[in-house]
């Protein structure tokens, strides 16, 4: 079982930046699959960013160009840096952990843009 804690979600304005962590438990995380969702009101969970075990990176349209996701192995921390943000990008913001065919949930962390 894989337990993930997020943090760093918050109240920012149009344009502004927040940076997203997420912790996780076990010995293995380095062969982890990583990824930020976020979920708005009313819409479906969507995938917003991925960093594979190797360090390679996907990104949704959306928010390319202006979110960076990166992880430390060292501290079994996966982060999500977003810049420019948008008031589109209010969401709830969860961490996602793939490793074998099992998916592992965070509890998410909500980030609202707002002026």
């Amino acid at each position: 079982q894989v337990q993930l804690v997020e943090s760093g979600g918050g109240l920012v304005q149009p344009g502004g930046s927040l940076r997203l962590s997420c912790v996780a438990s076990g010995s293995i995380f380095s062969r982890y699959t990583m990824g930020w969702y976020r979920q708005a009101p009313g819409k479906q969970r969507e995938l917003v960013a991925t960093i594979f075990s190797g360090g390679s990176t996907n990104y949704a349209d959306s928010v390319k160009g202006r979110f960076t996701i990166s992880r430390d192995n060292s501290k079994n921390t996966v982060y999500l840096q977003m810049n420019g943000l948008k008031p589109e990008d209010t969401a709830f913001y969860y961490c996602n952990a793939y490793f074998y065919g099992v998916n592992y949930w965070g509890q998410g962390t909500q980030v609202t843009v707002s002026s």
